[in-house]
């Protein structure tokens, strides 16, 4: 019998499925009545102390951001990227090993845009992932689903003249994580992205169409909003798929949006879906 299982027979305190669900419940009901307040609507972006996602509370920023007095000097201490740094193979998770990976192979591309709908050009674009098991290549990972010598997971490029980004990858799996009993992740990729500056970076996260672990994942379901908690999901496209190749998923992203996130007080210029 699994660890967690053995865990909730001895102590019955142990959080189950049944207990998260009734929080993001609770929490979705009141975001429900605030947006049904003349002026009021639900923030698009996750609450950084959502409860249903436990580490959250432990780790998610308390104090006011420190001023930046400097700005450029916050670009001197970050990574400097070109484009000679980026080849095309990196943007296809597929092929940066002799064999192939095992699972269903898809092509995931879009369209990086700004509020007005103009492309963002040259924009890096990073991802990862886990793999068609559900197991990150990463030595913190020890969830006992295999490992994929031929599928390391992480990919890059860069956006075309028409913002256009595109990775040839592997489908990946759902995996368990320990936030509390039984609780699972919906399949997933993480989502890198850089603004015109190294500080307006941007990370999310790429779901898939009907997936039926969205209703109890907490991270999924911290964006109260449902329009915004809908826009993470990619779209298949059958046009952009390629025969005896691979299905298409289509997700554009677009920064600096009319919600953007406020970095520093009094700062609108900050990345956002």
């Amino acid at each position: 019998m699994p660890s967690q299982e053995v865990s909730a027979l001895l102590n019955p305190d142990v959080e189950k499925q049944s207990d998260i669900d009734a929080e993001i419940e609770a929490l979705h009901s009141a975001a429900r009545r605030n947006g049904a307040q003349p002026g009021s609507q639900p923030s698009p972006h996750p609450r950084r102390d959502y409860a249903p996602y436990r580490s959250s509370i432990l780790r998610h920023p308390k104090q006011s951001p420190i001023e930046i007095t400097d700005p450029e000097a916050a670009e001197l201490c970050g990574p400097v990227f070109g484009v000679s740094d980026v080849a095309a193979l990196d943007a296809d998770l597929t092929r940066q090993h002799p064999g192939e990976p095992l699972g269903e192979r898809m092509t995931v591309t879009g369209r990086i845009l700004d509020r007005h709908g103009r492309p963002i050009r040259g924009q890096l674009v990073e991802i990862w992932q886990a793999n068609a098991s559900g197991r990150y290549a990463h030595q913190r990972d020890q969830h006992p689903a295999p490992l994929d010598p031929n599928f390391t997971g992480v990919g890059r490029c860069l956006t075309d003249g028409d913002g256009r980004y595109q990775f040839t990858t592997i489908k990946p799996g759902p995996y368990p994580w320990r936030n509390h009993l039984n609780a699972w992740r919906p399949a997933h990729i993480h989502f890198s992205l850089f603004g015109t500056a190294f500080t307006q970076r941007l990370i999310t996260q790429m779901y898939f169409p009907g997936d039926p672990l969205f209703r109890y994942d907490p991270i999924y379901q911290s964006v109260v909003d449902d329009a915004a908690r809908e826009r993470l999901i990619a779209a298949y496209d059958h046009d952009l798929s390629s025969p005896e190749w691979s299905l298409a998923y289509r997700w554009d992203i677009v920064l600096d949006g009319p919600a953007a996130t406020l970095f520093e007080p009094g700062d609108a210029n900050g990345a956002g879906l």
